[in-house]
């Protein structure tokens, strides 16, 4: 049997949060703990740690700061040993404080992002230790690596 690992999943809002409720079968023998931008989706996970982290993006400069020191606050005080994100920001500020700590980091991007790899998803696979895309033809040797998609 394998080790009960305690897991933080954490994604902003809309199509990445649902996109990281669709792994919750894969971590039914772990601890969780969900981290998310809007408070009306605990009840979603119920009876699961819930935490809320400010939403931001590159047009809101404060709130990136904000959002950062918020996930930096969360990874202190939950000690996940792996932190998986469908993205956007609050998922890369997660994966890439969290690989300074030395948890595992695994980066899956989203769905959404057919032609390109989006910009947090590029930023955070240099950080991650794993670091996936939902579409094939996106894989490179380099990564991300494709195993299929969560929809």
């Amino acid at each position: 049997m394998r080790e009960r690992k305690k897991i933080l999943a954490i994604a902003s809002g809309g199509g990445h949060w649902v996109q990281l409720q669709r792994l919750r079968p894969v971590f039914s023998a772990h601890e969780m703990v969900y981290a998310t931008v809007d408070e009306s989706y605990q009840a979603e996970v119920p009876g699961q740690t819930f935490r809320i982290v400010p939403n931001a993006n590159l047009t809101t400069k404060f709130a990136l700061l904000k959002s950062a020191w918020c996930s930096f606050l969360l990874l202190l005080r939950e000690r996940p040993d792996v932190v998986v994100t469908t993205g956007a920001a609050v998922g890369f500020f997660a994966v890439r404080l969290a690989s300074l700590f030395g948890m595992k980091t695994v980066w899956i991007d989203s769905i959404a992002n057919a032609e390109e790899l989006s910009l947090s998803g590029k930023k955070a696979g240099q950080f991650v230790d794993l670091w996936l895309t939902q579409w094939e033809h996106l894989a490179t040797e380099n990564g991300p690596t494709y195993l299929g998609n969560v929809l």
